[in-house]
């Protein structure tokens, strides 16, 4: 009952904290008005900014800075045990996660919905937009290309997902033109398109020939691309296209039947957990706490960069100050989209933990056949640092432990793996396209800046941002795990523009007058202090470990360049920022 009773404490808890400090957040620190003038209508072009029923934009929002993040982070920081991970995931979410996330989204929306690079000149100064930009640039490149690298792997680990994942686009398109060019009702369109997507799913059960396997490109009998290669170029190609079309056309829709695919597949996990429960099938099997795992690096400061997403993520500032800040229709949706959506994606991050923490105990096979349960599975799964830590290992311990629950409720242990990975392929599809359209903004704002015409055009922008991916990705080969390489330092990265994001915020709040800068200033010192710990801590790793055959000098030397150049930009940042917040200017708007 252990899980169970976590479950419905820590979904408690997210209510209660919505309807208090969200509450208060939104009327006495950020003071939302209703009747003020938003930049999506304001500026409406029905390409970017279009005002958004508070719904729909939810689940573009929520999808979008979901991705991958609350279940990959959850799934390998559990190794130092599920207290730590769970305090840290509640916690986290509702005094830090929640309040950037909704922040980034107000500071946004009251300056023309733009990204926060921009928004650092005006309340910082020129210098500092420029640091900004490139931290961002960086962040948002790795993020492209390594959301290719998961979907990749998850459509080669499993490829019932594929047939689903692609018919997802259509369905999303239909969907997009029966509500907003022929005014459907939207809740009966909705339910259409959710029949339609598990539909996908059933058929992919059922028909052996929806099974896909991506051949590898050979061009005269040689191999030009591997399997892999070829999936991160069409799904590159299709980010290209996906962010450069109207919101409506795709973003939005196909976000917002991915909002209710996941609602309901947290619904589902939440039957599991207690069908299973109740029976005594299901019962916590990973440590309490965990000090020393083999091979692992010291629980702080890597807790608090390795779960990212679930407690609070650097990402998220840049949907909200991306896309959703351009389609808010009126200030009081703020913080039903900003507040609460990122306590749901805490929720999910709840709900991994148990799959990994109780449910992989169910049944776990092994190497040659054995079925493992109880300690012994999750001994077998987290050995070690190294055993637990690969992408594939992180999205395998998620998948294989949800399906044991969803068994629990009926449903085949087959489906329950396809509904995962689909789950999981799903999320990381929104977040490959969002965060393309995003970098285009960037930098289209960046060449506004400096009069660079050509690169304001969206089709140019966005070239850019995919190519700059694309770079990364077949770095080092044909298979497109090139940016892989940056995967020891993208935590800590993504953790420190979280703390830069909550260091713009105070110098908003602390312009607006009033003592509510303090709220964000607290978790902003936090964050700095703990990213630039481990930042530091990675940079003597990168130094001190020796050239190898897995290890290459080129690899060495790329993450000491730039974990240590992003590490001296964000501080010269924070310097310039504090003397800001010491000495405030005129009142913000």
């Amino acid at each position: 009952m252990g899980a169970l009773i976590l479950v419905v404490v820590t979904f408690v808890g997210y209510l209660i904290a919505y309807h208090t400090y969200g509450r208060f957040l939104a009327r006495k620190i950020f003071r939302l008005d209703g009747s003020a003038q938003v930049p999506s209508v304001r500026l409406a072009d029905g390409v970017d900014y279009v005002p958004t029923k508070k719904g729909i934009i939810f689940g573009h929002h929520y999808t979008s800075i979901a991705g991958t993040g609350p279940i990959v982070g959850p799934a390998i920081g559990i190794i130092w045990g599920w207290v730590p991970a769970v305090i840290w995931v509640f916690v986290g979410a509702i005094v830090m996660g929640a309040v950037h996330d909704f922040g980034a989204l107000i500071v946004s929306m009251r300056n023309d919905g733009k990204s926060l690079s921009e928004v650092a000149e005006r309340y910082i100064g020129r210098r500092a937009r420029t640091i900004f930009f490139l931290v961002v640039f960086l962040e948002l490149s790795i993020v492209i290309a390594i959301f290719g690298v998961v979907i990749a792997s998850i459509f080669a680990r499993f490829p019932r997902s594929v047939f689903p994942i692609w018919f997802q686009i259509p369905i999303a398109v239909a969907l997009g033109a029966w509500v907003y060019r022929w005014k459907a009702n939207v809740a009966a369109a909705t339910a259409v398109a959710v029949l339609a997507m598990y539909g996908t799913v059933v058929l992919s059960h059922v028909l052996e020939g929806l099974a896909f396997t991506m051949p590898a490109l050979a061009v005269g009998g040689s191999e030009l691309l591997p399997a892999t290669g070829v999936w991160i170029v069409i799904l590159l190609l299709y980010a290209y296209v996906a962010s450069t079309l109207p919101v409506t056309v795709l973003l939005q829709p196909r976000d917002y039947i991915n909002a209710w695919q996941l609602f309901i597949a947290m619904g589902l996990l939440v039957l599991g957990v207690a069908a299973s429960a109740f029976t005594g099938a299901l019962q916590i099997v990973a440590p309490a706490y965990n000090a020393s795992p083999a091979g692992a690096p010291p629980i702080w400061p890597f807790l608090g960069v390795t779960i990212a997403c679930g407690a609070i993520s650097g990402f998220h500032c840049l949907v909200s100050s991306g896309t959703t800040s351009k389609q808010v229709r009126c200030e009081t949706d703020a913080q039903f989209v900003g507040y609460g959506s990122m306590l749901m994606e805490s929720a999910l991050a709840v709900l991994i933990l148990v799959t990994v923490a109780a449910g992989i105990g169910m049944a776990y096979q092994v190497e040659g056949g054995e079925v493992l349960t109880g300690v012994a599975a999750w001994n077998a799964h987290y050995a070690s640092w190294d055993a637990a830590g690969g992408l594939d290992s992180k999205v395998e311990a998620v998948v294989r432990g949800a399906a044991n629950m969803l068994g629990s409720i009926g449903i085949p242990k087959a489906v329950g793996v396809i509904i995962m990975g689909v789950f999981i392929a799903s999320f990381a599809g929104t977040t490959l396209d969002t965060a393309t359209r995003i970098q285009r903004y960037v930098i289209s704002e960046l060449a506004t800046s400096f009069r660079l015409g050509v690169l304001t055009n969206r089709w140019v922008a966005t070239a850019i941002a995919v190519g700059g991916a694309g770079a990364l990705a077949f770095g080092t080969g044909a298979s497109g795990k090139g940016a892989l390489t940056l995967w020891p330092m993208f935590g800590a990265v993504n953790q420190l523009l979280a703390a830069l994001a909550l260091l713009l915020i105070t110098i908003y709040l602390r312009r607006r007058g009033g003592w509510g800068y303090l709220l964000t200033l607290g978790p902003c010192l936090f964050m700095l202090v703990l990213t630039v710990w481990a930042m530091v801590m990675k940079e003597i790793e990168f130094f001190a470990k020796p050239v190898s055959e897995t290890f290459p000098a080129y690899q060495k030397y790329i993450l000491i360049i730039l974990n240590a150049g992003t590490l001296l930009l964000s501080l010269a940042l924070a310097v310039e920022a504090f003397i800001h917040i010491a000495r405030p200017r005129a009142s913000a708007t």
